[in-house]
């Protein structure tokens, strides 16, 4: 099997805006907020990259989350659990956008799987 690419990252956020602003100084990224109240949307070559969500009591701000492309988010998170990983998340659906789940690696870091469902 091919390596897997990181399919979007998410950066927590105490002020959306202000980080927003700090990545697109620092690497030219083209942000947009389409309407969502949480999430300021990264686009690198036309595609979506990440979101900044807001921390809170589920987010923290040292908790970046990478989310790794998969065919079969089920399968994958059932893999990643036999191989030591503890989920935080079962597969959920973004309608019209796409599967995810979450896990923590052997060493606790944020881990979600990610299958679009956009052509």
């Amino acid at each position: 099997m091919p390596p897997r690419p990181i399919a979007r990252i998410d950066i927590p956020a105490h002020n959306r805006e202000e980080l927003a602003k700090f990545y697109r100084d620092l690497f030219s990224w083209r942000i947009d907020s389409p309407g969502a109240p949480t999430n300021a949307l990264i686009y690198e070559s036309g595609t979506v990259g990440g979101s900044f969500p807001t921390i809170d009591a589920r987010i923290k701000a040292d908790e970046l989350t990478i989310y790794v492309s998969s065919e079969d988010v089920d399968a994958d998170l059932k893999q990643a659990e036999s191989l030591g990983a503890k989920k935080i998340t079962g597969k959920t659906t973004l309608a019209g956008m796409g599967e995810f789940a979450v896990f923590r690696d052997p060493s606790g870091n944020r881990i979600a799987l990610w299958k679009s469902l956009q052509a």
